[in-house]
């Protein structure tokens, strides 16, 4: 089918009022969670062939978090379909007043390639849950795991409901080029504004989930055993191409060695001493992520690792020392494995600095000091984070996912993720009984003492 074919099959569905029946909602979700179960061997499979990831990791960092969603609408989704009773103001005596959720309409939700299948299946689903009719365009980087989600949705759902649409930049922007009523997008901030850019032409409410440096504040009174295991894990995971890694490490000068060996003793008690040979330990997306990653390792600075090959689109987990930020490693967010490591002796200048950056997606910090934490917390702009861990903020259904500023826009997960795929309509019911006459004329000062009373 053509795009447009493709879009007016899906507005004639959702005018058919079929996903406004929660049951319908509930049924569409039931059966989407049997086909994955059904075919989980085919999505190790196509993944392993992209990435050459392991099935342990693709269930925790992918299958593991599209299951919880889809578990989660199917218990929570009548709950959050039900009108919402709210207080009604005394100048709309005798009356109520109810907040309706009404799905936004037919939707279109682009993916990424780092995390093909939570970050294309996840949006869809939070969209069927609130009632819309769903486009999914994975990215083409991800071909094999583009090509079974392709399967698997086309060869088993109503594609007036649930469609994917593969394709590479062209398809992409014949997609842009129409009118939607969502579009909810998961990639670089330049696509973003592409996308956004787009949707201005039909006034389209848009998703942005971008990325940006996300940085890991380590204090002098961190654990630092704990702290370099748990930076080293969230940093490596997926080889790095993470939206929420942590970027760069902001460590005080008085225990950056002490920190930078216990983060060396980590990574290699988590991926080896030669991550290379072990199933564990994911590559490189393409070619060309990988000679621009490769450019980024500054040879004279790797304190740890800084082992590449570029037939097996490998790079070892690398640790770069002294570093600055005016090191091209410091320039854009790095989506890989390569970390920088910042030394500091004043907080307060390197407040200033990084708020003199774009809004991170991320922000973690290190230390058991309240003072500190809530001071970094209110004082610089990010997404979301973590206080004494990586990543995990993500994994919270109740915690709004997204970013602000230059790292997103909008946010999902649970509750948050409904919402964005809702508009809230907002119903006045009025009495008939009684009838203020202090809404009409003639105007008089003893009308506007008593509106002032009322109203003051």
């Amino acid at each position: 089918m053509t795009t447009l074919e493709i879009i007016n099959l899906q507005r004639d569905y959702f005018f058919s009022n079929k996903t406004k029946s929660v049951k319908f909602r509930i049924e569409q979700l039931k059966k989407f969670r049997k086909i994955l179960k059904d075919n989980e061997s085919l999505l190790y499979d196509a993944i392993d062939k992209d990435f050459k990831k392991s099935k342990y990791e693709t269930y925790l960092t992918e299958l593991s978090l599209v299951y919880h969603e889809i578990n989660l609408a199917i218990k929570k989704v009548r709950k959050w379909s039900r009108p919402k009773y709210v207080w009604t103001n005394m100048a709309n005596f005798p009356g109520k007043s109810r907040i309706f959720f009404e799905p936004l309409g037919n939707s279109l939700v682009i993916g990424a390639w780092n995390y093909p299948y939570q970050l294309s299946l996840i949006p869809a689903i939070t969209a069927i849950a609130a009632g819309n009719t769903v486009i999914i365009k994975p990215s083409e980087l991800s071909e094999h795991t583009s090509a079974v989600m392709c399967k698997l949705i086309n060869e088993n759902f109503d594609s007036g409901l649930l469609y994917v649409k593969e394709g590479s930049v062209k398809e992409t922007t014949e997609l842009l080029e129409q009118r939607f009523d969502k579009i909810f997008f998961t990639g670089s901030t330049a696509v973003g504004r592409i996308v956004m850019q787009a949707a201005a032409n039909h006034l389209t409410p848009v998703t942005l989930e971008l990325g940006g440096k996300s940085p890991v504040f380590v204090l002098p009174d961190a654990s630092l055993k704990m702290t370099a295991k748990r930076i080293a894990w969230g940093k490596f995971l997926n080889a790095g191409q993470t939206c929420v890694a942590p970027d760069y490490v902001l460590v005080h000068k008085d225990i950056k060695e002490k920190l930078l060996q216990e983060l060396k003793k980590q990574v290699e008690i988590i991926h080896g001493n030669e991550p290379k040979g072990k199933e564990t330990y994911v590559r490189i997306i393409n070619k060309r992520h990988f000679d621009r990653l490769n450019k980024l390792i500054h040879r004279d600075k790797i304190y740890y690792g800084g082992e590449t090959d570029e037939e097996q689109l490998y790079i070892s987990p690398t640790i770069l020392d002294n570093i600055s930020f005016d090191d091209k490693v410091m320039e854009d967010e790095i989506f890989g494995p390569i970390l920088p490591v910042i030394e500091f002796d004043n907080l307060d200048d390197i407040i200033t600095k990084v708020k003199s950056r774009p809004n991170p997606l991320a922000l973690y910090v290190f230390s058991n000091k309240n003072k500190i934490k809530q001071r970094l917390i209110k004082e610089i702009s990010f997404g979301g984070g973590t206080v004494n861990d990586t990543i995990l903020h993500l994994s919270n259904s109740k915690l709004p996912f997204g970013g602000k500023g230059f790292s997103g826009t909008g946010n999902y997960h649970g509750k948050a993720g409904f919402d964005t795929f809702s508009h809230k309509k907002s119903i006045l019911f009025k009495g008939l009984w009684f009838e203020p006459f202090l809404k009409y004329t003639p105007y008089n000062k003893f009308k506007m003492k008593l509106l002032k009373w009322i109203i003051e």
